[in-house]
């Protein structure tokens, strides 16, 4: 869907893109076909598509897989997406923070999104911690935050731990600016996060994250004080259970790995 087309289609049913809903819709054929060649669709798949927009990507999906099931937010666009009379394409209009995976999602399902930043976080999450999980997940997202939720050997944070706790996030290629109408100030990036079949308990990963929550509530602060502070706990209590676990009182948050706050976890759990 090329940049004359959507231009048509705004000017036909007189609509503006939204800044608030972070509406940059994808003009260049070619990624659309890059971003298909990612995720891999395949004859029985359902595909649960984020933020379709006027459905350029909707549209080469439904030649391709079993069933498409667009959640949409903005009701114009699924006027425009119902338009395209795509039969084996469900159209969901509602924020997809809203959506019960459990009731409106089937069992086995992949993902493929193109969303704004302030989504970004929030929905990785409910991917990756709900019950019903995709097998994957293929998104575009600002580069800046692809590249902050992929790095291994870098300053950690608390959206790369989060997904790499419950997967593995993999940058396949970046998407110029100039790909998109209206153009965004910066590049995106194409991720695919595969979810880890071994799984922790759910106790596990609520204490995990209260874990990692409290040892980056200050990040420029020493973990043995945010610690302290956060768990209501003496300063050589906390001192110590650092130790125990290799960990320097006076490090921060973001110079310790995943493996080190997965056994930070553990030794409390034993407590």
């Amino acid at each position: 869907m090329g940049l004359k087309t959507v231009k048509n289609l705004l000017t036909t049913y007189g609509l503006t893109p939204s800044k608030s809903l972070g509406q940059n819709f994808l003009i260049d054929d070619n990624i659309v076909k890059k971003i298909l060649d990612t995720s891999n669709p395949l004859k029985n798949d359902v595909i649960l598509e984020i933020g379709p927009g006027m459905g350029s990507l909707t549209s080469e999906l439904s030649e391709t897989v079993k069933q498409v099931i667009a959640i949409e937010k903005d009701e114009k666009m699924c006027i425009i997406l119902k338009n395209l009379n795509l039969k084996n394409v469900k159209i969901i209009n509602k924020d997809i923070l809203k959506v019960d995976f459990n009731k409106e999602i089937p069992k086995k399902y992949k993902v493929i999104a193109n969303i704004p930043y302030y989504l970004t976080s929030k929905l990785i999450r409910k991917l990756l911690e709900g019950e019903n999980k995709p097998s994957n997940i293929t998104l575009m997202i600002q580069k800046e935050v692809a590249e902050r939720i992929c790095r291994t050997k870098q300053k950690s944070n608390l959206l790369s731990l989060s997904v790499w706790f419950y997967a593995k996030p993999e940058i396949q290629f970046f998407v110029s600016k100039n790909s998109f109408y209206p153009k965004p100030k910066i590049d995106s990036a194409i991720i695919k996060i595969t979810p880890h079949k071994k799984k922790h308990s759910k106790e596990f990963n609520e204490n995990f994250f209260k874990v990692i929550k409290a040892g980056f509530s200050h990040p420029r602060k020493q973990l043995i004080n945010n610690f302290s502070e956060k768990f209501e706990k003496e300063k050589e209590e906390i001192k110590q259970w650092l130790i125990n676990n290799n960990i320097f009182p006076n490090q921060r948050a973001e110079e310790i790995s995943l493996e080190k706050w997965i056994k930070l976890t553990k030794d409390l759990n034993s407590k």
